[in-house]
């Protein structure tokens, strides 16, 4: 609680901007609404604006806020527990991973016979993917080990997926796989909200319950003992936690990249290094980022929308390029 009080000015203020990208993403698009349609106008429910607001507009709000908030705190919790700057979901592989989870289910048909099956195997992917990166890395502990871990889990994911491309056994499962792949927030229903998102908050309060761990890893794994911290529940937590989370957000939307990179990094700037104090604002840092990208793409011109997870790729390939330039030089 003190930290939270430290910080609240900075998450108050992420918050108000939140609330305000907010109505923003209700309002803009191909077909701009106004704000009196906020409201149920003089046509009642069946007023076009009104149902673009609630059909489409409010829950496509809800996932980009909700996706961009937990992929920001998966990223704050991986870098705090690898204390590896350069860890995200996307980056080391488990958001590829979630999103073989899914394919599989459009590949095999299960996503047609139950609309909980591509969220579960999305979330067991993800879960799958922490485990084998903990596995394959945590003995070295070295940012290359951890880069090197995240090539392998993607190259799986990537080929996984190739193959189930190549033998797609209809257009429309190829076609839905490689919307997977892009990551999209257009077309999200109310039904998508409701599916992921009690996943989504509760892969985030098992992350959030983390920070007191996460504080004590920058003493080291012997030093975390000695302060009576689990290394192995800890492990555990996160890895349920970012499986919950972004196996969730990869159900709905499909891969998107780079959020869990960049906003660790934007709020570490203003709150320090402290792993636990990074947590809130880079969700909500997150879910500001992903929202003003979808609020961008919307607003591309063209005859199609932009996926938004490639609009981030474009982002975060720079980002992560600087990063590793600035790395290196520090270590010269």
């Amino acid at each position: 609680m003190r930290l939270l009080r430290r910080d609240l000015p900075l998450n108050l203020a992420l918050l108000a901007v939140l609330l305000v990208l907010g109505v923003a993403s209700v309002v803009a698009g191909r077909v701009w609404t106004p704000l009196d349609a906020l409201l149920i106008g003089p046509g009642g429910p069946d007023d076009p604006r009104w149902l673009i607001i609630t059909q489409l507009r409010v829950p496509r709000t809800i996932l980009a806020a909700a996706v961009g908030g937990v992929l920001g705190l998966a990223g704050a919790t991986l870098q705090g527990y690898t204390r590896n700057p350069l860890a995200d979901p996307g980056v080391l592989g488990v958001s590829s991973m979630a999103a073989l989870g899914a394919v599989l289910t459009i590949f095999l048909g299960f996503a047609v016979a139950s609309p909980w099956a591509l969220p579960l195997f999305a979330m067991a992917g993800a879960a799958v993917g922490v485990v084998l990166l903990v596995l394959v890395a945590a003995p070295a502990g070295e940012a290359v080990s951890f880069l090197l871990a995240g090539v392998i889990l993607n190259t799986i994911a990537s080929a996984g997926v190739a193959l189930a491309l190549s033998l797609a056994p209809s257009p429309w499962a190829s076609a839905e796989i490689t919307t997977w792949l892009m990551g999209s927030l257009a077309d999200r229903s109310a039904l998508d909200v409701r599916l992921a998102l009690p996943f989504m908050a509760a892969g985030a309060a098992v992350l959030l319950a983390t920070g007191r761990a996460l504080d004590a890893l920058t003493l080291g794994e012997t030093g975390a003992r000695a302060l009576g911290v689990s290394l192995g529940r800890t492990q555990a937590m996160i890895a349920v936690g970012v499986g919950l989370a972004c196996g969730a957000a990869v159900a709905v939307t499909g891969v998107i990249g780079f959020v869990g990179l960049i906003t660790p990094h934007l709020v570490r700037r203003l709150v320090g290094s402290q792993p636990s104090r990074l947590l809130v604002p880079s969700a909500l840092a997150g879910a500001v980022l992903l929202l003003a990208a979808d609020i961008l793409v919307r607003l591309t011109p063209g005859a199609y929308e932009v996926h938004v997870g490639v609009a981030m790729a474009a982002l975060g390939g720079p980002f992560f390029l600087a990063l590793l330039i600035s790395m290196r030089r520090s270590l010269a």
